[in-house]
């Protein structure tokens, strides 16, 4: 067997975290979230634990996204207050 080296592990991408705000809701659950700084805009969904708690998300929200490291959709952690 070979033994997994920590160097291994620490390669693995971790999700980027950023912030930003929603400028569209769309059907189930997903959000067009605009990025701080950027002009780019992303797809988001809710996390499972936004879902379970029923926190909704309204155009305008302010969000901490999580960006997967291979592109693609985003995930909205939390909602931040204003």
């Amino acid at each position: 067997m070979e033994e997994t080296r920590k160097s291994d592990i620490s390669s693995t991408k971790q999700p980027e975290r950023k912030r930003g705000f929603v400028t569209e809701a769309l059907p189930n659950t997903l959000f067009r979230v605009r990025l701080e700084g950027d002009s780019e805009e992303t797809l988001s969904y809710l996390s499972g634990k936004m879902r379970f708690h029923r926190i909704r998300v309204l155009v305008g929200d302010s969000v901490e996204v999580e960006i997967e490291p291979y592109g693609g959709k985003s995930k909205i952690i939390t909602r931040l207050a204003q």
